[in-house]
């Protein structure tokens, strides 16, 4: 497997050792996902502004958006696609939710590479089978369910 990080925007620097932590928690979903052991794949950690231009370009959305997930084409042999998650986008719903920067970045890599390889969450089941999968995923990293309510 193959997983490509690059870094856009200089602020994703300053969380230090998320570059091999996203690489270990994507090469896990490709694993747990039933990804081709030759399978490669990118995450872009990117801007705001430049998330709010892919979304736009891509679903018609005009505002950056946490993370997207680029399938690439058909004919593209063991190459599944890009990951793109935003800076800003993520710090915000860090705070907002009491995360690490690292653990919830970790989460939104998981969750778009598992889009990569065919998962979705359009309906609830899907949801729930790709929920499932993705706490399952962050549980062998050491980070908490995404999902679980905290108790009011």
């Amino acid at each position: 497997m193959s997983i490509t990080l690059l870094i856009q925007d200089e602020k994703w620097r300053k969380a230090r050792g998320l570059g091999a932590r996203l690489k270990r928690a994507a090469a896990l979903a490709l694993v747990r996902g039933g990804a081709d052991a030759g399978a490669s794949l990118t995450i872009l950690l990117t801007g705001d502004k430049h998330m709010q231009a892919l979304n736009l370009s891509f679903r018609g959305k005009d505002g950056p958006t946490n993370v997207l997930s680029f399938p690439a084409t058909v004919n593209s042999g063991n190459y599944l696609g890009d990951v793109a998650v935003a800076h800003g986008v993520t710090v915000k719903e860090a705070k907002e939710s009491g995360k690490s920067l690292i653990d919830h970045a970790t989460h939104l890599a998981v969750h778009g590479v598992l889009h990569l390889v065919g998962f979705d969450h359009a309906t609830a089941r899907q949801a729930k089978v790709m929920e499932s999968l993705e706490t399952e995923i962050l549980k062998t990293l050491g980070i908490a369910d995404p999902y679980r309510r905290k108790a009011a």
